[in-house]
């Protein structure tokens, strides 16, 4: 589980068919091997680290259903280690389970993302939707997607800051409105 609330912006430093070599600094301070971690929003497994370096396998679902199959050496990427009981819960519960690839349309400040707008069910006005990791409140649901207003620092110490129309970026809808749609669902069966 996750908040969020992106640590650091590391860089793919090497891609080997399913292995992926993340170099990253802040996030290797306490990992070691089987800790999980949020690569632009998509929960991995350390299988392997060393200095400076953090290395995860990426199953063929992975790389189908998020944008981790696009990454090439040098690109920067969100990462975030799990949430402790003890921390913060500063943004909001995230999984790293990514429900689709959405399509920049216009680059931040004023973000504004298409997707498939069956997600949409889920995303509400000043709900809370995970872009890439970035827990973000939602400012405008459309027909075709939404916008997410991104702060300066934001912009500065994530991936949102480089996003351009056509990129494409992972998305995580708000798990409480999936339980509630499935909680609901199963109230008119009954």
């Amino acid at each position: 589980m996750f908040t969020g609330l992106v640590e650091e912006l590391g860089r793919v430093a090497e891609r080997r068919g399913a292995r992926l070599r993340v170099a990253a600094a802040l996030v290797l301070e306490d990992a070691k091997l089987g800790d999980s971690t949020a690569v632009n929003g998509c929960c991995l497994t350390v299988v392997d680290l060393g200095p400076g370096w953090l290395e995860f396998d990426v199953v063929d679902e992975s790389f189908a259903r998020t944008t981790l199959g696009s990454l090439a050496e040098g690109d920067p990427v969100n990462l975030e280690r799990p949430v402790r009981l003890a921390d913060r819960l500063g943004g909001h519960l995230v999984q790293g389970h990514v429900d689709a690839v959405g399509e920049v349309v216009t680059a931040a400040p004023e973000l504004s993302v298409r997707t498939d707008p069956a997600l949409l069910r889920y995303v509400v006005e000043k709900g809370s939707i995970a872009v890439d990791g970035i827990s973000l409140t939602v400012v405008e649901v459309r027909a075709d997607g939404f916008t997410v207003a991104v702060i300066p620092h934001t912009a500065e110490v994530t991936t949102l800051g480089s996003r351009r129309p056509g990129d494409r970026v992972n998305l995580e809808v708000d798990l409480m409105a999936k339980y509630a749609e499935k909680l609901l669902a199963g109230r008119g069966s009954s």
